[in-house]
């Protein structure tokens, strides 16, 4: 056929996702951006090179994720981690179902309790009480109740579509990460100590520097203990998105769950704990 294009051989995937990115760029590099574009300009451009709506939206929500987590940067966020967590995901299901789900879990499977109500998020942080503070001692059916431990919890949701959302939840550690660093901080100015005041006693250097080599050893390792601590907080995110993205969250259970008193749910837990 005339004017036809040639088959010629199949693209795999991967050269594909390149072509098709490169030519977005191409087409789009022969706008002129300046120092930005605003979201309503970003949906034109998107339009000028054939991306629906509902991907260009998904990956500025995903962008804004990365983001949230980029901010602080250093030698102290390179040796001891971020002082925030984040993790998104679009979640098959519609924002209302999704936010109900959300903070039933929030409540009853982590432990957490509201602490603010913004226009476009809600964070939560520990629950206060002897009921809570002996269910996350004990552990709760082997769970350890990781995001009890941040400072607070953000929850944002967005609507992608009427089938779908975005959900974005940011951990604040910053807590930990003090206390962390803190305790570095105690260690190495006691083995500077240390060596300081061998050095005027007379010892050695070779031997007088050992306080100071041995704690800022030691002060490492307490930083970097915080890296772990972030790591698990992430897994933490993730699997509390894995159970929204697969429906887990059993709401009628946990609202059977608030309507026991306190006493029987305490005395439940501690049974429970008990029984091998």
């Amino acid at each position: 056929m005339t004017g036809s294009l040639p088959s010629g051989p199949r693209i795999d995937r991967g050269a594909l996702e390149r072509i098709v990115r490169r030519a977005a760029e191409l087409q789009a590099g022969e706008r002129d951006i300046g120092e930005g574009l605003t979201e309503q300009e970003l949906y034109g451009l998107g339009q000028d090179v054939g991306i629906g709506d509902r991907y260009l939206r998904q990956a500025l929500l995903e962008e804004r994720t990365r983001a949230a987590t980029e901010t602080d940067r250093g030698v102290l966020i390179w040796l001891a981690g971020p002082r925030r967590v984040a993790a998104g995901r679009t979640i098959p299901r519609p924002r209302p179902d999704t936010e109900r789900a959300l903070h039933g879990w929030m409540t009853e499977g982590e432990l957490l309790q509201v602490k603010r109500r913004y226009p476009e998020q809600t964070t939560w942080e520990a629950q206060q009480g002897a009921y809570a503070s002996l269910k996350r001692a004990f552990g709760s059916r082997g769970r350890r109740y990781v995001l009890a431990r941040a400072r607070d919890v953000a929850g944002a949701i967005t609507a992608v579509d009427e089938r779908s959302c975005y959900v974005q939840l940011v951990a604040d550690i910053g807590n930990a990460f003090n206390q962390q660093l803190t305790g570095a901080a105690v260690l190495s100015a006691a083995g500077l100590a240390g060596t300081g005041v061998a050095l005027v006693v007379g010892v050695m250097a070779p031997v007088a520097i050992i306080p100071a080599a041995v704690c800022g050893a030691l002060a490492m390792g307490v930083a970097r203990r915080q890296r772990e601590r972030a790591a698990e907080t992430s897994v933490a995110l993730e699997q509390v998105l894995d159970r929204l993205e697969h429906g887990e969250l059993d709401l009628h259970r946990a609202a059977g769950n608030a309507r026991t008193s306190p006493l029987a749910r305490v005395a439940d837990e501690i049974r429970r704990t008990l029984t091998p």
